[in-house]
């Protein structure tokens, strides 16, 4: 999303964790398709795009073996309505925040991160890691 000339991402609390929006893939469904749907459950978002294609970048293993696959995609509403969870009865994140890149630096554990320098990097075609990293000396990360 972009804020008057700035890229935003949407950055998902849950507890004390931060991630983009993501969840299990069901039974036969492609990673495009889970992504696309859990989008909608978290979100309420339904009109993306994907400008830079449809690849996705995945995570190394983590919790017990599991892997995430993170898509790039544009929206062009800011809107968010937090779904709620079925099985839990009530919504799974307890807050989200379109964050610039060096804000989503500072939320963001490491596996999280290495996603986000994924997007920026397609975005920016490589200047991500010099205005991530500007960041990084500013906030003393």
């Amino acid at each position: 999303h972009h804020r008057g000339s700035e890229t935003r991402f949407l950055v998902m609390r849950a507890y004390n964790y931060w991630d983009f929006p993501k969840g299990l893939m069901e039974l036969g469904e492609a990673p495009i398709e889970a992504a696309l749907r859990e989008v909608l459950e978290e979100t309420g978002q339904q009109e993306l795009s994907f400008p830079w294609g449809t690849d996705y970048y995945t995570t190394s293993r983590y919790a017990g073996g599991k892997v995430a696959h993170y898509f790039l995609a544009r929206t062009r509403t800011d809107k968010v309505r937090l779904g709620v969870n079925p099985t839990l009865g009530r919504p799974e994140h307890q807050e989200y925040r379109w964050v610039t890149a060096i804000e989503a630096r500072q939320l963001l554990n490491e596996r999280v991160y290495g996603a986000l320098q994924w997007a920026f990097e397609k975005m920016t075609r490589g200047a991500a890691r010099t205005e991530i990293e500007r960041g990084d000396r500013f906030s003393g990360g």
